[in-house]
C-alpha cells in the first residue's frame, strides 16, 4: 500500500515556508502523494492553488485532491486549473472528486447544494470532453487528463468511479465503513464491464510529538466543530498520536483493500513529516 500524506493547507495560520517546507520533507522522506482537503466556508488555502505551489519545490512527488469540490465550481474554469497544474507538476496530478455535505460552502459560491449530485455527473463527462478537445486548454500531460478517483458512500457515488474514475477514495471512514466501499466498487466496476481492478484510496489523521493531544483537539474540534461538541471530539480522539497507532492504522486499511492511503495533519510544523515517516516506514 502506497503512504501519502496531507499538506497543512486546511490548518488555519499555515504559512507560506511552512508549506513548503512541508512539500520538501514530504518527497525526500518517500511519501507517494501530497495530499489536500477542499472547502471554501472556512480558513484553509485553497487547493489547486495549494498543490501549485508544492508542485514548484517538487520532482517526483504525487499531488492528489482527496477531495475536490467538483459541482460549486465553473467547469470549463475547473479543467483549465486542473490542466495547468498538470502541465506545471509536469503530469503529477490526480483528482479526488466529490459532490461535498457541507451547504454552506455552496451558499458561498451561490451553487444549488440540491442539485450537486446531477451537476457532478454533467461536470465529469465535460471534463473528459475539455481535456480532449481544443475548447479550453492547456493540454493536460497525462493523456485524457488527469485520473479521476471518485468519493462519496451513495450508490451514485460507486456508479461514478466506474463510469468516469480509476477508482474510488474514502473519506475519514473506519476500516470495516471502506471495506464495505471497496466491495461497492468492485461491484460497480464490474457492472461497467471495465477490465482490471479500481484504485482504492482513503484518508485519516495523525498527531504526533509532544503536543499530539493538543494539536489534534485544537484543529480537528475546529474543523469539525458544525458536527458538533460530541462527534467533533470522537474525531479529535480517533486521529493516531504515536507510531503504534499509524502502523495499526496502515495495516487495518491495507487489510480492508486500500492501495493509498493519505494521513493528514493536524500541526503545520514541518517536523510532522518526519515524525509521521518515522512511524510508518
Amino acid at each position: 500500500m502506497d503512504i501519502g500524506i496531507g499538506l497543512p493547507s486546511t490548518i488555519p495560520g499555515v504559512t507560506r515556508e511552512q508549506h513548503l517546507e512541508w512539500a520538501r520533507r514530504a518527497e525526500a522522506a518517500g511519501f507517494s502523494t501530497l495530499g489536500v482537503i477542499d472547502r471554501v466556508a472556512y480558513d484553509n488555502l485553497e487547493p489547486l492553488v495549494a498543490l501549485t505551489a508544492a508542485a514548484a519545490v517538487t520532482e517526483r512527488i504525487r499531488l492528489t485532491t482527496s477531495i475536490a469540490i467538483a459541482p460549486y465550481r465553473n467547469t470549463a474554469v475547473f479543467a483549465k486549473e486542473a490542466a495547468s497544474v498538470d502541465v506545471l507538476s509536469g503530469g503529477r496530478l490526480t483528482l479526488g472528486l466529490a459532490p461535498g455535505g457541507r451547504e454552506d460552502d455552496y451558499t458561498m459560491t451561490g451553487a444549488d447544494f440540491s442539485s450537486r449530485g446531477r451537476r457532478m455527473d454533467a461536470q465529469l463527462d465535460e471534463l473528459k470532453r475539455l481535456w480532449n478537445g481544443d475548447d479550453v486548454g492547456p493540454k493536460p500531460v497525462q493523456q485524457g487528463g488527469p485520473p479521476l478517483i471518485l468519493g462519496g458512500t451513495v450508490d451514485a457515488a460507486f456508479r461514478r468511479a466506474a463510469q468516469f474514475g480509476e477508482g474510488w477514495i474514502a473519506g475519514g471512514s473506519a476500516p470495516d465503513a471502506v471495506r464495505s466501499g471497496v466491495e461497492a466498487t468492485r461491484q460497480a466496476w464490474e457492472a461497467a464491464g471495465r477490465g482490471g481492478e479500481p484504485r482504492v484510496m482513503a484518508l485519516g489523521y495523525y498527531s504526533l510529538g509532544p503536543d499530539a493531544q493538543a494539536n489534534a483537539e485544537a484543529y480537528l474540534k475546529h474543523y469539525y466543530a458544525f458536527l458538533g461538541d460530541e462527534l467533533a471530539g470522537m474525531i479529535a480522539g480517533s486521529a493516531a498520536k504515536d507510531a503504534p497507532t499509524v502502523q495499526q492504522y496502515l495495516s487495518a486499511f491495507q487489510d480492508v483493500g486500500v492501495d493509498e492511503f493519505i494521513m493528514f495533519p493536524c500541526s503545520p510544523e514541518p517536523e510532522q513529516v518526519d515524525l509521521l515517516a518515522k512511524a510508518a516506514f
